[in-house]
C-alpha cells in the first residue's frame, strides 16, 4: 500500500500541469493547435533523437517499435471485428483505433521519467515510436476508411519529423558519433519541455470535452480493452518471454507493462475531429480514462513492475 501512495503522490504534479493546460485553453484562449505543432515538429523529434543517441542499441531494443506496431495492429483488427456486434456505423472505426493504442508520448513518457530511472528513457522512446507508426499507418486507415488512399497515408507518415529523427539517431549511434556536453545539456531541457507541454495539451483537450456525449457502451468497451485486455495480454507475453522465448532483456519488461496500462490516446480526438467520426465520444473516453489512470497506474505499477 505504501508504494501505491508514493506513486500516486508522484503523479499528482502531472495532473496539476494538466490543469494549467485546461485553464490556459479555457480562460486564456491559448491555442491547442500551436502547442501541438510545437510538440510534433520541434520538441518531440529532438527528444526522440536524444533518446536514441543515448540508447545501448541491441536487437531487442531495435525490435521494440515493430513489436508495439504489431501488437497495436493486432488489437485494432480484433476490436474491429468484435465491434460489429455493437455498432453498425463508423463508431466502430474510432473505437477500434482508440482502444488499440495509448497516450504513450504526452502521458507515458512523463510518467516513466517520474516512476523509473533515466536508463529506461531510451527504451520508452523506442517503444513510443511503435505506437506512432501504428497511429499513422494502420490506425490512420481505420479512422479514415473510405476517405484516403494508401498513397495519401504513406505521404502522411513521410512528413513526420519524428521518423527522420529516429533514423538519424540510430545511424549516428551505430557510427559511434559522440554528443558533446553542451548538446547533451541542451537536449536534457527538451525532455522537461516535452513533459510540461505534453501534459498541458491533454488539459487543453479536456477543456473542449463534455459529458453530454457520454456513451456508456463505448466507454465500457474502451475501458475493458484498454485497462483489462491490454495488461492481460502484456503480462502473458512477458511471462512467455521471461520463461521460454528469452528475446527481450528483463529491464525491458517494466516498459512493456507500463505501455499496457496507459490511458486512451489524446490523438484519437484529433483524428476523430478531422474525419468527423464521433469526436465527442472519443473526447469523453479520453477524458475519463486519463482521470482513471491517476489511480489505476500506481495500483498496477505496484502489482506488476
Amino acid at each position: 500500500m505504501e508504494i501505491f501512495f508514493t506513486l500516486l503522490t508522484k503523479l499528482l504534479p502531472l495532473y496539476a500541469i494538466m490543469g494549467l493546460g485546461f485553464v490556459a485553453c479555457r480562460y486564456l484562449k491559448v491555442s491547442r493547435e500551436s502547442i501541438a505543432t510545437l510538440l510534433i515538429y520541434i520538441i518531440a523529434p529532438i527528444v526522440v533523437f536524444y533518446g536514441v543517441m543515448k540508447a545501448d542499441i541491441r536487437l531487442d531494443v531495435l525490435a521494440l517499435p515493430f513489436f508495439f506496431l504489431t501488437v497495436c495492429s493486432f488489437f485494432c483488427g480484433i476490436l474491429w471485428v468484435i465491434s460489429k456486434f455493437f455498432w453498425k456505423d463508423n463508431t466502430r472505426n474510432i473505437f477500434a483505433f482508440t482502444s488499440a493504442t495509448a497516450n504513450t508520448g504526452y502521458f507515458g513518457l512523463p510518467v516513466a521519467l517520474i516512476l523509473f530511472q533515466n536508463d529506461v528513457f531510451s527504451l520508452m522512446v523506442f517503444s513510443i515510436l511503435g505506437f506512432v507508426l501504428f497511429e499513422n499507418t494502420v490506425g490512420f486507415f481505420v479512422v479514415a476508411k473510405g476517405h484516403h488512399t494508401v498513397q495519401e497515408a504513406l505521404k502522411k507518415v513521410l512528413t513526420l519529423p519524428t521518423v527522420y529523427a529516429f533514423v538519424l539517431g540510430v545511424a549516428l549511434n551505430l557510427l559511434r558519433v559522440p554528443m558533446g556536453d553542451i548538446i547533451i545539456n541542451a537536449f536534457d531541457q527538451f525532455k522537461s519541455s516535452y513533459t510540461v507541454f505534453g501534459m498541458m495539451i491533454i488539459g487543453m483537450g479536456l477543456a473542449t470535452a463534455t459529458l453530454k456525449s457520454f456513451d456508456l457502451k463505448f466507454l465500457s468497451l474502451s475501458f475493458l480493452a484498454k485497462f483489462v485486455c491490454w495488461p492481460a495480454f502484456m503480462m502473458g507475453f512477458v511471462y512467455l518471454d521471461r520463461n521460454f522465448i528469452h528475446f527481450f532483456r528483463p529491464e525491458i519488461y517494466p516498459v512493456m507493462l507500463l505501455m499496457s496500462i496507459l490511458p486512451l490516446p489524446a490523438n484519437s480526438v484529433a483524428l476523430a475531429t478531422k474525419f468527423n467520426v464521433h469526436p465527442e465520444k472519443a473526447a469523453t473516453a479520453v477524458f475519463l480514462s486519463t482521470l482513471f489512470a491517476l489511480v489505476f497506474i500506481p495500483l498496477m505499477v505496484g502489482i506488476l513492475v
